[in-house]
């Protein structure tokens, strides 16, 4: 697919859509920050290790790293060319406060000035906090940043989801949209991607807690029933989870 380059005066009179909650910012956290680097290690652990290259010199971008707990768990699996990138200093600074590498920058024009620079890219803001057309053109910069073969690793509300779909999309004023395994791979594909691969975050990882056991066996049962139903309605529908993430390579 040919990725259209974005005209030179595009970032100069860019306003992103998104007002109360900015796509550039992601704050995930407790009311104790600190607590928050052990406590999510789990969920990113579980959720993005796997995804990643083994080479511990890859270079990847964090985009909205927040506090910087991804950069964190990256850091403790070895890999050694990281950055993150949020655009709240206030939240910047607790990551770098821990020596991670982060800094306060707006992800458009950011991703604007890097060509081919990165092997992999990983937004932790839902894409839902965009536009379609927002979400095509932020996925597109994130292509040409990225070397050629290097991958996105990407996330946003499910909305196959009976129960929560709706809910994901009603419950804050800028979630533009939801989506589902088969339309995350449409947006993926329109900014340029190839072999792109859904996959359903898991929510239930943090082991010490025993409710998490209950609500992964009570999830399970449900999503296999509704890929039944699904089934019956002539849909293949295999993400079910709350959030549908994927995985992609730049072609």
């Amino acid at each position: 697919m040919n990725v259209q380059p974005l005209r030179p005066d595009l970032a100069a009179r860019r306003r992103l859509a998104a007002k109360l909650e900015p796509f550039d910012s992601y704050w995930q956290a407790p009311e104790d920050i600190d607590s928050g680097y052990d406590s999510f290690a789990a969920y990113y652990r579980a959720n993005y290790l796997p995804h990643l290259p083994e080479n511990r010199a890859a270079r990847i971008l964090v985009v909205s790293c927040g506090p910087g707990y991804l950069l964190n768990v990256l850091a403790r699996a070895g890999y050694q060319n990281v950055v993150g990138i949020d655009s709240d200093p206030a939240k910047v600074e607790h990551g770098r406060r821990r020596g991670l590498p982060c800094e306060a920058a707006e992800a458009f024009p950011f991703l604007e000035s890097k060509h081919g620079e990165f092997d992999v890219i990983i937004p932790e803001q839902e894409l839902n906090h965009l536009t379609h057309d927002e979400t095509i053109e932020f996925l597109r910069l994130c292509h040409d940043a990225l070397r050629p073969g290097g991958r996105i690793i990407v996330y946003a509300m499910n909305g196959a989801n009976p129960f929560v779909g709706a809910e994901n999309l009603a419950h804050n004023i800028d979630h533009f949209y939801i989506v589902t395994e088969y339309s995350l791979t449409q947006l993926l594909e329109l900014g340029g991607f190839r072999d792109v691969r859904p996959f359903p975050l898991a929510l239930y990882v943090f082991w010490k807690n025993p409710l998490n056991y209950v609500g992964l066996a009570v999830t399970s049962v449900l999503e296999f029933l509704m890929r039944i139903v699904f089934r019956l309605y002539g849909k293949k529908v295999r993400v079910l989870s709350k959030k549908v993430a994927a995985v992609a390579v730049r072609s």
